[in-house]
């Protein structure tokens, strides 16, 4: 089929690295397929714990096996607003399956904690290694071998990328994904982001502070901006994991609730006992894959997933690295404005045409694969198509044809900007990943001395004390998933904001992550090899130049060469204020997961 040239080879060069690993990974798959249903071939007492708790009529057909069987896998705690709303989706999901002839069980829950509670504190060096805990939690519960398909409940940051990979620990299952929704509008995203940096600054209190939060933080749902939850959400979609316009229809909505349906019956239909059997070892393969990070790339969708997508290919034994997204970002055209990235929502992205309007002129330009398998059937194209009610009743109809809002959702031929706005930067301080979508042509070069940082509770202190008003690099070591779990940095995002808006050239430079609403500071992160695995950023002293540019691609210490290779290397500082749940509870895992670019933690795909 028609397709760009660069898109065409960045897939050829994926499937050749990916041979072996790929090939083995679908003869495990086909041989798990060709057992058959391991329900009929289990003990009598294995099958009868399987459903000794189930209805009479769920057990009466589980027990003849006559129905195929899914697993229910949520992340759901009524704590957090993105997976409150899941309370009720076992219940419609199991209703819908028999009225589908089969049955559905919960089989397990995974955990799932907010980076938007744990944002700055201690618990942050956890989220990383949750998507691990998830993934292995969601193996967990479907290693009982008694279910023909899943269906998996998950929204934000590490949740959908750990149960994925979970998911595709057992290829010959099919999956398919079912969010909850974004949260309805409040206050606007910019105007929230505003008032933090006032509170920085010491111009509002903290009641004035809380009063924004909760009006943007206000009710069921995912947050409105476009950071990681919600990229997780279009990269279901446009991967073929969900139904088509499933991710951004708001919960508790009589629309929501039936696609919550459609997804049991149409996860009933797609096991082998149905008509149309489609496991996921043959949705996610190199073209889907591809697909994610060019939808990734134009969106301006979170950095995170320059992580997370390593992984998730690696489950599925495709091999992709951050050159893949740097060559792809090079033709890819960045077609939406959304916070960070702009001052809409993700609501009104959705309005003005949202992701079927996205895919349709992706496609209609060559730039995304068709011919990929989908839950929907073949085709990507079904996904220019959206959901609506008719009479009560689910149906899908044509999307918009073009945008009705190009402040937020543009085309490819009038693009934002002509490529999608994340870069690889390389140089003597290692490989990075840097997101210019938001940040200002002016603002993509800075070339200033270095304040070395090994805790950004040091930098804030720093910032509070005045000793930060001037040009610089502000360089955070040993953040990585070896030091303590690679905590988000977003904490410092409001008081370099608060620098830049006075007119100093500031850049931030970390072996961690920052937040997926990394917004206007320019910022290399996940800088690899981290500090605890030699990485360079361990050689960095107070006052080194260092030079960044997006442009070029360059990350470097303008540091004479002989000086540099003999400079002694820094160690961590262990002090107790510096010693977080990260480094503790995972000391023993920490010294082998995997670095930035090989999707770091990464316990079940390295």
């Amino acid at each position: 089929m028609p397709l760009h040239p660069v898109i065409r080879s960045v897939t050829e060069r994926i499937q050749a690295r990916s041979l072996v690993s790929r090939n083995a990974y679908l003869k495990r798959a086909a041989d798990a397929a060709e057992a058959g249903t391991v329900r009929s071939r289990i003990s009598c007492t294995n099958l009868a714990h399987a459903f000794a708790a189930a209805p009479a009529d769920d057990k009466t057909n589980l027990r003849a096996g006559r129905w195929p069987n899914l697993a229910i896998v949520s992340s759901y705690n009524d704590m957090l607003s993105a997976h409150q709303p899941f309370e009720r989706f076992p219940a419609i999901l199991k209703d819908a399956a028999r009225k589908a002839g089969a049955v559905a069980q919960f089989a397990g829950g995974v955990p799932a904690m907010c980076d938007g509670v744990t944002q700055g504190q201690a618990g942050m060096e956890l989220s990383l290694f949750s998507r691990d805990v998830i993934a292995m939690s969601t193996a967990i519960a479907l290693s009982h071998n008694v279910f023909d398909g899943g269906l998996y409940l998950g929204v934000c940051d590490k949740i959908v990328p750990g149960l994925l990979i979970g998911a595709l620990q057992f290829g010959h299952l099919p999956a398919i994904f079912v969010p909850a929704g974004p949260m309805t509008t409040g206050l606007p995203n910019p105007e929230k982001a505003k008032v933090r940096q006032l509170h920085v600054e010491g111009k509002v209190g903290r009641e004035a502070l809380l009063e924004a939060e909760m009006a943007s933080y206000h009710g069921p749902g995912t947050c409105t901006f476009y950071g990681t939850a919600n990229s997780n959400q279009m990269l279901m979609e446009v991967m073929g994991l969900h139904l088509p316009g499933a991710a951004f229809v708001n919960p508790n909505t009589a629309l929501r609730d039936a696609l919550t349906a459609a997804a049991a019956t149409r996860a009933a239909q797609i096991t082998r006992a149905g008509a149309e059997y489609t496991p996921i070892a043959e949705v996610i393969d190199e073209r889907a894959i591809v697909n994610g990070i060019i939808g990734l790339l134009a969106t301006g969708g979170s950095t995170n997933h320059t992580i997370h997508l390593v992984a998730i290919a690696r489950a599925a034994g495709i091999v992709i690295d951050w050159s893949d997204f740097d060559t792809l970002s090079a033709v890819v055209p960045l077609l939406c404005r959304v916070y960070p990235n702009g001052s809409a929502d993700i609501n009104h992205f959705h309005a003005a045409g949202g992701i079927g309007l996205l895919i349709r002129q992706l496609l209609d330009e060559e730039l995304l694969h068709d011919d990929v398998m989908t839950v929907a059937g073949k085709g990507l194209r079904r996904y220019t198509e959206e959901p609506a009610l008719a009479s009560g009743n689910l149906t899908w109809v044509p999307g918009a044809a073009s945008s009705l809002d190009r402040a937020v959702l543009a085309s490819v031929r009038e693009p934002f900007s002509a490529d999608g706005g994340l870069k690889l930067l390389s140089g003597n301080l290692g490989r990075a990943i840097i997101k210019t979508s938001a940040v200002k042509p002016e603002h993509r070069v800075v070339e200033a001395p270095a304040r070395v940082f090994d805790d950004q509770d040091d930098m804030l202190a720093a910032f509070k004390r005045g000793e930060l008003h001037r040009d610089f690099v502000a360089v955070l070591r040993f953040q990585g998933p070896r030091a303590n779990g690679m905590p988000e940095l977003h904490k410092l995002t409001p008081a370099l904001g608060v620098l830049q808006d006075q007119g100093f050239k500031v850049a931030l430079v970390t072996d961690g992550r920052m937040s997926g609403a990394s917004g206007k500071i320019p910022a290399a992160i996940h800088v690899t090899p981290e500090c605890l695995a030699g990485g360079p950023l361990a050689r960095l002293r107070d006052g080194d130049l260092i030079r960044l540019d997006a442009g070029t691609g360059t990350l470097e210490a303008l540091v004479d060469a002989a000086d540099w290779l003999q400079r002694e290397v820094a160690g961590p500082d262990l002090s107790s204020n510096h010693y977080g749940v990260g480094r503790e509870l995972f000391s023993a895992a920490r010294a082998s997961v995997a670095g930035a670019e090989q999707g770091a933690v990464s316990f079940l795909t390295a």
